[in-house]
């Protein structure tokens, strides 16, 4: 050991650094910005669901609990019906502006029926998730969402939500469909169908 090391060594009194080296605003006690942006685990850190700025925030937390799917206070079937009236709605546009008929005198009528068979397989979809061995798995509570629903959860409540969805999306389909019919958008739809042509 160097006599620069003893002596540091045998110094019993404290080391005293001089005042303008020293910050005062900052107290061991204080969380800083630094723990609020930090990343935490939700609750079980092998499942890999992490409490971040983006998932825990209270823009994020908002939009996810204001959909259909966790909103609280309304039933199932309620719930089928309002995500399956948006998805028919939203499926109806892409069918009839970019599909194989889009230039014909049927393009309405055919992105009507391509929608509605949309909503026919994810209705299926949704029928085999509920089918075979147990119930369908109850999300638990994590960054995002609070309080899922738990009688969504069920095969009564799956199979009751499937069933709105079906019944939402052939509607909002059909919806979409009278829209583009009766109004006067025949200028726009061939300059939208006309995008996608080449020559």
């Amino acid at each position: 050991m160097s006599d620069f090391q003893k002596s540091f060594s045998e110094s019993t009194s404290s080391i005293k650094f001089d005042e303008k080296y020293i910050d005062t605003s900052v107290q061991p006690n204080d969380i800083g910005v630094a723990e609020q942006w930090a990343v935490k685990t939700v609750a079980d850190p092998c499942v890999g669901n992490l409490a971040t700025p983006v998932n825990s925030g209270y823009f994020t937390k908002a939009f996810i609990n204001n959909l259909p799917f966790y909103r609280e206070g309304i039933s199932p079937n309620f719930r089928g019906l309002e995500t399956g009236a948006a998805f028919g709605y939203l499926l109806y546009g892409p069918f009839t502006m970019t599909g194989p008929l889009r230039n014909s005198d049927f393009a309405l009528t055919a992105g009507l029926l391509a929608a509605i068979g949309a909503v026919h397989i994810l209705t299926a979809l949704f029928v085999l998730y509920n089918a075979p061995g147990k119930a369908p798995n109850v999300q638990p509570p994590d960054a995002t969402v609070n309080n899922p629903p738990k009688d969504l959860f069920t095969r009564a409540g799956w199979a009751d939500f499937t069933s709105g969805f079906w019944l939402g999306g052939c509607g909002g389909a059909v919806f979409a469909w009278l829209l583009v019919g009766t109004l006067h958008l025949d200028t726009i739809m061939s300059i939208i169908k006309n995008i996608w042509t080449t020559g």
